[in-house]
């Protein structure tokens, strides 16, 4: 049996608490009362955001030679979902509270209702998932456009095209960031499921001999990318799919998952989709989606390996490792041990006082490190009410500027986790930083 350590108690309260608090995500419209399952990402949200992307970014495509990135269309024509299987597939078991009427996924409630308790229930109903609209300003079937409910399509159907202009043959990857919007029937745990989400996804097309190779590959590299990060080992577990339990379209699914505070659930997962999706989009366009190879002379239909993560549970889940309670000093202190590379602000700089002069000096060094690094300026309260407030954020480094600083030239660097603090020379100071951040990965 899978166990995992103990997590600090009521840990996605007070992670949600947090994040309402310090500016990560709010509820969507929440002075109207709010809009269910929808969420606003506040000044740090948006930089944590732009860093989690970041770092999928320079994994997946920055450092590789095998993939491309491409950016499609949020919506689409019918056609593509019908050769895709969405229309006839993309559906969740509905059930409606015969007592209070509240609807509910049914494989998700257990055969209770989680509003009153009853256990009588309509009989159970296929629900699509996917957001329909009008492109247009004549309703009608013709003008019918989804939003998409995945960004992989996309990838498919411009197979072709990335073959035609980057001259890149199998194994090579297409990876893309965007968003996708399912309307799910429970949204549920703040930010783990919402209808409104933003995917990291990459379809890596291979010989079909090679697939199982590949698929092993992707599990491996995309967990290891999660340790790298900082999520603790114990933390994390591989869930093979039984074949029973496999979609339509996939020879094998692998779930890397993490232990939430309601227990394990999956974070991303890993398919091989064989070569269900070129082939559907052939039969169904006229289009031949298929790769010549010049060496053998042969034709054929490359299988895919998909490995397809949300941005916002990938943000979620490194909150929720981040999150640690220790003393300082004989007080608390809540501190987000986030890797430097996902942290909302790499360095705080932190005038010792309001003096002009300290301030004159505090802009010089934050123009310096503003060119390299994401930072935060604070001039308001005493200085250790500040060093907490950014331990709470997950700022890895705080520079002081004192009164000293006008003398030596020299600030105060303090470290996030260790609270050791060490004299550097301003102008050695970039360098100082990028020689602790690069030890740090």
């Amino acid at each position: 049996m899978d166990s995992a350590p103990e997590l600090v108690p009521d840990l996605l309260e007070k992670v949600t608490n947090l994040a309402k608090r310090r500016g990560f995500f709010f509820q969507t419209a929440e002075i109207y009362g709010g809009f269910r399952s929808t969420y606003d990402y506040g000044p740090l949200g948006a930089n944590m955001l732009r860093q989690v992307r970041s770092a999928w970014w320079k994994s997946m495509v920055q450092g590789r030679s095998d993939v491309v990135a491409i950016d499609a269309a949020i919506l689409g024509p019918p056609a593509v979902w019908a050769a895709s299987g969405h229309l006839e597939t993309f559906t969740d078991p509905l059930v409606d509270c015969l007592k209070c009427k509240e609807r509910w996924r049914e494989d998700k409630i257990d055969g209770v209702c989680p509003n009153c308790g009853s256990t009588q229930f309509t009989e159970p109903r296929a629900f699509n998932l996917m957001f329909k609209t009008q492109a247009g300003p004549v309703e009608g079937e013709g003008a019918t456009a989804y939003l998409r409910p995945e960004t992989a399509q996309g990838m498919f159907t411009n197979f072709n095209n990335v073959l035609a202009t980057t001259r890149k043959k199998p194994p090579f990857g297409i990876a893309q960031i965007g968003k996708s919007f399912r309307n799910e029937i429970t949204p549920q745990n703040s930010i783990f499921r919402t209808r409104e989400f933003e995917q990291m996804e990459m379809e890596f097309f291979v010989p079909p001999a090679d697939a199982d190779q590949w698929y092993q590959y992707w599990i491996t590299t995309r967990h290891q990318w999660y340790l790298d990060l900082g999520v603790p080992g114990e933390l994390l577990r591989l869930h093979a799919h039984a074949k029973e339990d496999l979609s339509h379209y996939s020879k094998g699914t692998t779930d890397i998952e993490f232990f939430f505070p309601w227990g394990w659930d999956e974070l991303e997962g890993v398919a091989n989709r064989g070569d269900y999706d070129l082939t559907q989009h052939s039969k169904h366009s006229g289009a031949r989606l298929e790769y010549f190879d010049p060496t053998t002379n042969e034709r054929y239909t490359p299988y895919v390996i998909e490995p397809a993560v949300g941005v916002t549970r990938a943000l979620m889940i490194f909150l929720l490792a981040a999150y640690h309670e220790d003393e300082v000093e004989g007080e608390v202190r809540t501190v987000l041990r986030l890797d430097w590379r996902l942290a909302p602000y790499q360095v705080a700089v932190l005038p010792l006082s309001k003096k002009p002069e300290l301030e004159t000096v505090s802009r010089e060094v934050l123009a310096k490190l503003q060119r390299d690094f994401m930072c935060d300026y604070d001039v308001t309260q005493s200085i250790g009410r500040r060093y907490r407030r950014q331990d709470e954020i997950g700022t890895p480094y705080c520079v002081t500027v004192d009164f000293d600083s006008l003398e030596d030239r020299c600030v105060t660097v303090r470290d996030r986790d260790t609270t050791a603090q060490t004299r550097v020379p301003i102008d050695e100071l970039v360098r100082h930083l990028h020689e602790r951040t690069f030890l740090a990965v």
